[in-house]
């Protein structure tokens, strides 16, 4: 999901990228691969306990982690990012002694790690967790007020890591099977995480996640909360909804939040069903502006239409509905059905997701209205670096994940020219890689396969480059000779164009072509192919 892009936050956030590029360090490994000390081991489930104290910003409590030993080994990396500390961490009865490094924490083993078994150990930790300073894209905890001047906190820490405020393997590979988030709040306040209420006992609220989630999320969400909830008949039976909105907010909330429904339907129809039932779905309202976390959506548009009021395709249909609950909501297929395995494929999260907003659009408004709103969003395209970032180091390729990515997709979509087809691929999708983390490489080839064709250089193209590709068409009356300029070797991408007042393909490559046309009318280009056109 993952940090939402703010278009007037984007020069700042694309320079950061620019600059991320090209060195990195030992902590950057250290957080972005699976390491010797990581990878001889596999989270089955977490334990997380915590208690939280407002008037302090401070944090104690214990994660007991449950893995699965893939080979013998006798030191693990345990990930948890200053300031906080690590007290002790105990197996089988024993205090193991440890070693940080950075963000880093690497434990001694005692007790034999016999292949395949299930082991246990427990990490208790303490202290003042980093505070976010623009959640959620500088991300931590938001130790925030409501407009009443009451503690209301929440966590939001993608691609940062769900180290900063709890003990855990670290890495997006990573992901439980299920667990339980116990967390104890002030007198009055109230939590609300991931998965369902599974008891409260005084000021202690017990959540139950069952399905697989990423780490980063697991949430708090801490506040004068009350909460109301409704059914949706969905693919897969009865969904649970579920609305926790500030006390004073609960009439609006009720009127707003009815978008809930047509958008599940729509989701489902062309994405396949909701992918965590047995966890249920969440509107959780935040101190922040939102975040995908899964089965708890954070909400903070503030009750407004499009984009914090704005229209960000400047289309007009931008501001027909409220885009965080459509775009949240849309990564729990995307991003958090299937996660990618290293953060430099966060495309596979944020351009099918933003292109679930045009996919809202078309279930809504119409088809026209949504090929408005995908090419009105070109105009936050950067093309400022590759989308695709370096691999190991926990960096994020460019912003233009978000844009660019939905543009692809939607040229892409044009290639197939079968709406049906193209649609069977977004719900294969998320039947094949249901509940998996996985590469850009197999998403590309799974929709090569489905597709039947090759969109192997399509892909290299618009994620492995900066530029995007150029049709340069040169017209003499009647006769239009016509090329691709490319990155790729070999491109060969079609292409619409209405030719003699017809709209046909033709198969660009990069050597020239020619039409003869039936007069001199300037050859017209699909506008729904985001491309160059370079005339002369």
């Amino acid at each position: 999901m993952r940090r939402l892009f703010l278009v007037l936050f984007t020069c700042c956030m694309l320079a950061d990228a620019t600059a991320q590029q090209t060195s990195f360090s030992r902590a950057d490994t250290l957080r972005g691969t699976l390491t010797p000390a990581r990878s001889w081991w596999d989270v089955t489930y977490y334990d997380l306990s915590v208690e939280v104290f407002p008037s302090e910003k401070s944090l104690r409590g214990s994660n007991t982690i449950h893995y699965r030993v893939l080979q013998p080994a006798k030191k693990m990396q345990i990930d948890l990012q200053q300031p906080l500390q690590i007290d002790s961490i105990i197996q089988n009865g024993t205090a193991l002694a440890f070693q940080q490094e950075g963000n880093a924490w690497f434990v001694n083993l005692k007790a034999p790690q016999p292949k395949g078994k299930i082991m246990q150990l427990a990490v208790y930790y303490h202290g003042k967790p980093r505070e976010a300073v623009r959640a959620p894209w500088d991300g931590g905890v938001v130790w925030g007020k409501d407009s009443l001047s009451r503690p209301w906190i929440a966590t939001a820490c993608q691609g940062l890591g769900a180290s900063v405020w709890w003990p855990n393997k670290d890495h997006q590979t990573e992901e439980p099977d299920s667990m339980q988030i116990s967390v104890t709040v002030p007198q009055g306040l109230i939590n609300v995480s991931n998965g369902r209420l599974r008891s409260r006992s005084g000021n202690t609220f017990v959540w139950f996640v069952s399905n697989p989630i990423n780490n980063y999320d697991i949430a708090l969400n801490i506040g004068h909360y009350s909460n109301f909830t409704d059914q949706f008949k969905g693919e897969a039976g009865n969904l649970d909804l579920s609305y926790w909105v500030l006390d004073y907010n609960l009439a609006r909330a009720k009127t707003h939040f009815e978008v809930v429904k047509p958008m599940m339907q729509c989701f489902e129809h062309w994405f396949g069903p909701y992918p965590f039932y047995a966890d249920g779905y969440k509107l959780v309202e935040t101190p922040h502006l939102g975040m995908e976390h899964q089965s708890a959506v954070a909400y903070g548009n503030q009750y407004k239409m499009g984009y914090r009021g704005k229209d960000l395709s400047g289309s007009g249909w931008g501001t027909k509905w409220d885009f965080i609950i459509i775009h949240e909501s849309g990564h729990e297929w995307f991003g958090n059905n299937i996660t990618t395995k290293d953060i430099a494929d966060m495309w596979v999260h944020e351009s099918f997701t933003n292109y679930s907003e045009t996919i809202f659009t078309e279930c809504v408004y119409g088809k026209k209205a949504a090929e408005q709103y995908v090419q009105g969003i070109r105009q936050n395209i950067q093309n400022d670096i590759p989308i695709i970032g370096p691999y190991g180091v926990n960096q994020e390729g460019s912003g233009d994940m978000y844009y660019k990515g939905s543009n692809m997709l939607h040229t892409i979509r044009q290639i197939i020219d079968n709406d049906e087809k193209f649609r069977q691929i977004l719900r294969g999708l998320n039947k094949t890689f249901y509940h998996q983390t996985v590469t850009s490489r197999q998403v590309e080839q799974y929709i090569s396969r489905q597709a039947g064709r090759n969109f192997s250089k399509v892909f290299d193209q618009y994620l492995r480059h900066r530029n995007i590709p150029r049709l340069e068409l040169k017209q003499q009356g009647s006769v239009v000779k016509y090329r691709w300029l490319s990155d790729v070797p070999g491109f060969n991408m079609p292409v619409k164009v209405l030719a003699n007042g017809k709209w046909r393909f033709i198969n660009p490559s990069t050597d020239m072509q020619t039409l003869q046309l039936d007069d001199e009318k300037e050859l017209q280009v699909d506008k729904n192919f985001y491309i160059k056109i370079l005339r002369s």
